[in-house]
C-alpha cells in the first residue's frame, strides 16, 4: 500500500522518506498558484531560487529573463514583479523564462529537492494534478510551505482537498492527511470565508491584495502541471 502523507511545514521534512516520494509543493497564497497560472499561460519555464541575490544574479546572464522576487507579501524593489497571479498573465509571460524567489514557496521546494519527483499544486490545477497523482506508483508527500516554517491554514486545507480527491484509492493516510481532510470538510462550503480568517489572509488584507486570495481559490481554471526538471519548472507532458 502506498503512503499519502502531509508535511505541515518544511521544518518537518527531515521526518519523511522524501527520496521515495512524489512531492507536491503547496503555497496557495500565492507562489504555487502563480506558478501554475504562469506555466499554463505559456511561460517557457519558471526557475525557483532560494535567495533574492540569486534571483538578481540572473540579470548578468545576458538572456531575457523576467525576475520575480517577493518577501513578506511585497514585491522586492528593483524586480519585475512578485508572486501575484495577476503578474503571470499570457501577455506578460508567454514564451518567457521567469526567475522566482518567494518567502515560503521556493523555500519549501528547495527543501524538497531530494524527492523522487516534484510537482506544483494549487486549486487552479487541482483536478489535473490529482488525476496524474492517481496514476503514480509511488508514495505521495504533500509539502505545505506554511509561513516562515510555521503551520498555516491555507496550505493544509489544500492538502486536505487533494486527499479528498484520492479517497477510496489504495493509500495509507498519516494523521496529518486525516486532519487536513477534516479541515477541508469544515471549509469546503465556502473556502474564501474560511481562509479570510487565516493569518496570511489578514496579512494580504493589510497589503490591500485580497483580490489575490479570490483568484487563488478559483478551481480548475488551468490544466498544466508544473514539474521540476533540473533547476526549471516546466509543463509536464
Amino acid at each position: 500500500m502506498k503512503n499519502l502523507e502531509v508535511c505541515l511545514t518544511p521544518a518537518l521534512l527531515p521526518l519523511f522518506d522524501i527520496e521515495g516520494s512524489v512531492v507536491v509543493v503547496i503555497d496557495i497564497f500565492r507562489a504555487t498558484s502563480s506558478i501554475c497560472y504562469g506555466i499554463d499561460n505559456g511561460a517557457t519555464a519558471i526557475i525557483p531560487v532560494a535567495k533574492v541575490e540569486e534571483c538578481a544574479a540572473y540579470r548578468e546572464k545576458g538572456l531575457d529573463y523576467l525576475l520575480a522576487a517577493e518577501r513578506d507579501g511585497k514585491v522586492v524593489d528593483g524586480f519585475d514583479f512578485g508572486n501575484s497571479p495577476f503578474s503571470y498573465t499570457k501577455q506578460k509571460v508567454e514564451g518567457k523564462t521567469v526567475v522566482l524567489t518567494t518567502t515560503n514557496g521556493t523555500h519549501a521546494l528547495h527543501m524538497s529537492i531530494k524527492a523522487k519527483r516534484i510537482v506544483i499544486g494549487s486549486f487552479l490545477n487541482i483536478t489535473s494534478l490529482c488525476n496524474w497523482l492517481k496514476q503514480q506508483p509511488d508514495n505521495i508527500l504533500l509539502v505545505c510551505a506554511g509561513w516562515k516554517n510555521n503551520f498555516n491554514l491555507e496550505d493544509t486545507l489544500f492538502a486536505g482537498a487533494i486527499a479528498e480527491q484520492l479517497k477510496g484509492l489504495d493509500y495509507k493516510w498519516d494523521d496529518a492527511a486525516i486532519a487536513a481532510n477534516d479541515m477541508y470538510q469544515l471549509a469546503k462550503a465556502d473556502l474564501n470565508l474560511y481562509l479570510k480568517k487565516s493569518s496570511h489572509g489578514e496579512r494580504m488584507k493589510q497589503l490591500g491584495i485580497l483580490e489575490d486570495i479570490d483568484f487563488c481559490l478559483n478551481v480548475d481554471i488551468t490544466t498544466a502541471i508544473p514539474v521540476l526538471e533540473g533547476e526549471r519548472l516546466v509543463r509536464l507532458v
